[in-house]
């Protein structure tokens, strides 16, 4: 059980997180948040990286603040980068974490090293050094080095930026093979990750948890209530931002299309949709949830 208590932390002026509190048990949470919401400096905490300023968290019981090692010894961490050694192959680069992560024993070493290489479909590059990998194959080998000694705790910070399609879902497909029984964070902004893979989620922003729930729950608060309309002229658009419940705006062949939140119809030209969780995201995000929908019209 991972529980995170009033976590707060400074840098300098700047709340990077802001009184932040959740419980987790075993399955696969996913974060969403836009960029600079607190996403990336939560994990790094909770993978004993930094100290926060103020707040509690507790894995298994154990404060990890007063001792890392404890968390430290059954964690799994991909952070968004990371370096490899230049000259190194796969196969001796997972060899080398295996035994700073404790793994003494060459034969239980050799067979973890042999069978996540091929779990996460590098077995056949085992020879090539990792500095000439790809970003998806570097990912799959961030995925491996990860789950080298069978963590309980894994924490995968923002994994799938920038891959190509099939590489995403390569990764999203060993991440969902990883086990239940383990207790997986995967910080995100890209909201097909968490509505594909997770059962529990939550949405920070400004350095706050937002909201927290399964994401069929979040959709069902806003189903049947997004509304859309294609507007040509910008100014139109620039006054329904400030008089309207605004989801989101997208460019769309030369108009935009502009999502809101209402209860009933708004009115002439508006077309009710099929909800995406991506509508509960920016309904929460865009604070449009915490004074209720109201009817546009």
């Amino acid at each position: 059980m991972l529980e995170i208590r009033n976590l707060t932390k400074m840098f300098g002026t700047f709340k990077a997180l802001d009184d932040v509190s959740l419980t987790l048990g075993p399955g696969l949470f996913g974060l969403l948040g836009p960029n600079g919401a607190g996403k990336s400096t939560l994990m790094r905490t909770l993978a004993t990286l930094q100290e926060p300023t103020s707040g509690t968290v507790h894995f298994n019981g154990v404060d990890i603040t007063e001792k890392p090692d404890t968390v430290r010894t059954v964690l799994g961490y991909l952070p968004q980068d990371f370096g490899v050694y230049p000259r190194m192959s796969a196969l001796q680069l997972l060899d080398h974490i295996a035994i700073l992560k404790g793994i003494g024993n060459k034969g239980e070493r050799t067979g973890q090293v042999e069978e996540l290489l091929k779990m996460v479909n590098l077995w056949t590059h085992r020879t090539a050094s990792v500095a000439t990998f790809s970003g998806g194959m570097r990912q799959r080998f961030g995925v491996a080095q990860a789950l080298l000694g069978d963590p309980q705790l894994i924490i995968v910070d923002e994994p799938t930026a920038g891959l190509d399609p099939l590489e995403r879902q390569r990764f999203l497909d060993i991440l969902s093979r990883a086990g239940d029984e383990k207790i997986i964070i995967l910080s995100t902004h890209i909201i097909e990750d968490v509505r594909d893979l997770c059962t529990d989620m939550g949405v920070m922003g400004d350095g706050k948890l937002i909201v927290r729930g399964a994401p069929e729950d979040l959709v069902s608060e806003v189903e049947g209530k997004v509304w859309t309309k294609r507007v040509d002229d910008d100014a139109d658009v620039e006054t329904m931002k400030q008089t309207l419940p605004i989801l989101s705006t997208r460019r769309l062949r030369g108009s935009t299309v502009v999502s809101i939140l209402s209860d009933g119809s708004p009115g002439a030209g508006w077309e009710s949709r099929e909800t995406l969780l991506e509508d509960a995201y920016f309904a929460h995000l865009n604070g449009l949830m915490s004074e209720g929908i109201r009817n546009a019209a």
